[in-house]
Order: structure tokens, then C-alpha cells, then sequence
């Protein structure tokens, strides 16, 4: 504990220690009750309020912002690339004739012809549910943004209802970085952390470039806030 003696106070003109109620350094002869004194004061008092808001500043200065990776898409892409090509497949393929005749099915022409028409249609149906689904992933995450400071981690997402909310820093418990083959390859990484906030015990961020950088960051800056706040996580 640090203790503030009262009873002294340094000089403005020669920053010595003298006594709180002097009026007069012992040391450079200069009298402190002169508007030069009380000037030097106040400019003394101003470039204190200065550094302590710079600190404060500091403390919320953001160590990191951004969006999950348009990379970390690919995965999906893959998968509704997939769906699409068997989707056109069955579209361009005469499905309907090809078992016509086998397993015992025998199809009039009349029925043939509604057939291939209904498939056709549902082909076209499926293919645009793949792809706005996909699109509507892609634009919800990129509609995702996390920032990161020294006292808190916070984030936003949604398309249509914005959601914004946050964990504060000394309630990160533990964090795990996860990344694949593909994962390396381009960069990208999904960071999970074990919390102590009730509302979102498990928080991810999804597949992020920098994500070591990321990682080395909360993990410093979860171990300070623990120091400030004197929190120690049980197991």
C-alpha cells in the first residue's frame, strides 16, 4: 500500500520537497504565493489531468478488430457446390425414363411428361434454397464483427435484429485455437473461449485471420484483468 504524506510538497520552480505550508523555498529562494507560483501550479495540475486521461484512454485502446474470414467460407462453398451439381443432375438427367421398366415400374407417356415436369421444377425449387441459404450464411457472418480490449470482449451479428454484447476480459477462464489442414493453408483460425459469463459461457470467434495473434492477445490480456481485478478461476 502506498501512503501520500500531507505534509510536504514540491517546489514548481525547482521541484524540491519542501513543507506543504511554506511560502518560501529554502532551496532556490523562490516564493510560492506569486501569480508565476500559482501559474506553474495549475500548468503542473493540467499536464497531471493529461497524463491520467491519456492512461484511461489507453486502457480502451482497441487490440483488435475484424470479421471472420471470407476464407473460412470455402467449406461451404464446397458443400453447396456438391448439392448444386447432383441438384443439376437431376434436372438434366431423364430420371424418370431411366427406371422406367426396371424394379417392375412401367410409366404411360402422360405420366412421364408430369414427371420429368415436376422434377424439372423441383430441381430449380432446391437449387434456389441452396442458394440463398448459402447466401444468407455468408452475409450473417459477414455481418459478424468482434473488438477486442484490455478490459473486454465485444461483438456484433445479426441481419435483420443486431445483436451487440459483450464478455468482460477477467472472466475468460480458458481458450482453445483450433485449426485444420485448410485452416493453415489460408490463414484463418477458430478461437473458442471458456467463460465465466453466465449469458455466454462458450464464446467462438469464427474462423479469423491472425488468429494466433488473437489468441496471444486474450490470453495476456485475460491474465492482467485477473491481476486488477484480483480474480483467481477455480477448476
Amino acid at each position: 500500500m502506498v501512503s501520500i504524506d500531507l505534509t510536504t510538497k514540491s517546489c514548481p520552480f525547482c521541484a524540491e520537497i519542501i513543507q506543504a505550508k511554506a511560502v518560501k523555498c529554502r532551496y532556490c529562494g523562490e516564493f510560492l504565493n506569486t501569480a508565476k507560483a500559482r501559474a506553474l501550479l495549475e500548468k503542473k495540475d493540467e499536464t497531471d489531468v493529461k497524463e491520467t486521461s491519456g492512461q484511461a484512454e489507453g486502457e480502451r485502446d482497441i487490440l483488435f478488430a475484424g470479421r471472420p474470414s471470407f476464407f473460412g467460407m470455402i467449406s461451404m462453398f464446397i458443400k453447396a457446390g456438391i448439392l448444386l451439381a447432383i441438384v443439376v443432375l437431376a434436372i438434366k438427367l431423364p430420371l424418370e425414363e431411366m427406371i422406367n421398366g426396371h424394379l417392375g415400374i412401367r410409366f404411360r407417356t402422360i405420366a412421364l411428361i408430369k414427371i420429368a415436369h415436376y422434377r424439372v421444377i423441383a430441381g430449380w425449387v432446391l437449387g434456389a434454397i441452396i442458394v440463398l441459404g448459402l447466401f444468407i450464411k455468408v452475409l450473417y457472418l459477414k455481418m459478424t464483427y468482434y473488438e477486442v480490449t484490455a478490459d473486454r470482449i465485444e461483438w456484433s451479428r445479426g441481419i435483420f435484429d443486431r445483436k451487440v454484447d459483450n464478455i468482460d476480459m477477467f472472466r475468460v477462464m480458458d481458450l482453445k485455437l483450433r485449426r485444420n489442414i485448410l485452416d493453415c493453408l489460408l490463414g484463418i483460425g477458430r478461437i473458442t473461449l471458456v467463460t465465466s459469463d453466465k449469458s455466454d459461457p462458450e464464446f467462438t470467434f469464427e474462423k479469423i485471420r491472425k488468429c494466433r495473434y488473437l489468441y496471444d492477445t486474450i490470453k495476456y490480456a485475460s491474465l492482467q484483468a485477473d491481476l486488477r481485478t484480483g480474480v483467481v478461476h477455480l477448476e
